[in-house]
């Protein structure tokens, strides 16, 4: 939870700076990002991301310079290695969901003991394919948990006009999913509440939704500017219940968290994200002829006609 906090301050920076790409920050949903991620197995189980998740792609396994190239534009050092069950990130609203019931469903066709962990916004439950995604689920009882991090804004939409529903939660039933709601910024709720949902997947009882309400304590992403549209007070309030320091309050009651471990943590993960920034920067960058490449195995003859036109006009 503190590397993604850390890693959205640096970027974020770099980006201000013209470095990095446009990028959505994770910060006040940590524990709803992090706890999730710790109940599936990176070994058997699959995770689809939307944006906002790189943290649990990387403990799922994808290492952080391939995220970080990502956002350099080196699409090249950027591709998911081989063995790591993760799907790109996703900007097109919930089109990642139907791809993760497809997944799910052929996972235990194939007879595979593995569950599908998917993630959405509270915003983008409105889109169609969360619909049909849900439907499908249910229909199949695909081995697969949709977890939604209602972090109360859609962009610049407050979570009170998008629906009337009193919980997305609720939505479950009207697929024939179990549905659940936990408190998003308490990190051992949120374990808890997805592992229950992940054994019941894994057992074949079936999809779930769950819902974690949080906040999110900044912009959409950098393009945006959350304070034209954002309560300064219902800022405020959520940043008391900021589910980082809520962890280190719980650890330093145990005796087993204090300012030295906190600045010992600190420095050693500020190392991680720099030598993960490094190594993405240190990366091949891309090559004008690579946007012929990986788009069709036989490539028409006006595409082979432009890249000689292209790699010709080079040698020149």
């Amino acid at each position: 939870m503190m590397k993604s906090r850390l890693y959205d301050q640096r970027v974020i920076a770099l980006q201000r700076q013209g470095e990095f790409g446009v990028y959505s920050p994770g910060t006040g949903q940590e524990a709803s990002i992090m706890g999730s991620a710790m109940a599936v197995d990176p070994a058997r189980d699959w995770m689809v991301p939307q944006y906002r998740e790189l943290m649990a792609t990387v403990h799922h396994g994808l290492p952080l310079e391939v995220i970080t190239a990502q956002y350099l534009g080196k699409i090249g050092p950027a591709r998911i290695p081989d063995g790591v069950n993760v799907l790109p990130t996703q900007v097109s609203i919930a089109a990642q969901l139907p791809h993760a019931t497809g997944l799910a469903w052929g996972l235990r066709l194939r007879g595979q003991d593995s569950v599908v962990i998917a993630y959405i916004g509270d915003g983008g439950s409105s889109e169609g394919d969360f619909h049909e995604a849900l439907n499908l689920a249910g229909v199949v009882k695909a081995p697969i948990v949709f977890f939604l991090q209602n972090n109360q804004w859609a962009i610049s939409t407050s979570r009170r006009v998008q629906s009337a529903t009193r919980s997305f939660a609720l939505r479950a039933a009207g697929y024939g999913l179990e549905g659940a709601e936990v408190d998003g910024n308490d990190v051992m709720a949120v374990y808890d509440v997805t592992s229950e949902a992940v054994a019941r997947a894994r057992g074949g009882g079936g999809p779930s939704l769950i819902e974690a309400v949080t906040y999110r304590m900044g912009f959409h992403n950098t393009t945006d500017n959350p304070s034209r549209y954002q309560d300064p007070k219902e800022y405020d309030e959520a940043r008391s219940r900021d589910p980082i320091e809520r962890v280190q309050k719980y650890l330093a009651a145990l005796g087993l968290w204090d300012a030295n471990r906190e600045a010992a943590l600190t420095d050693e993960l500020r190392e991680e994200n720099d030598r993960a920034l490094q190594l993405a920067r240190s990366a091949a960058a891309p090559r004008p002829e690579d946007v012929f490449a990986n788009v069709y195995q036989d490539p028409p003859p006006r595409l082979v006609r432009q890249r000689a036109e292209l790699l010709d006009g080079h040698d020149a």
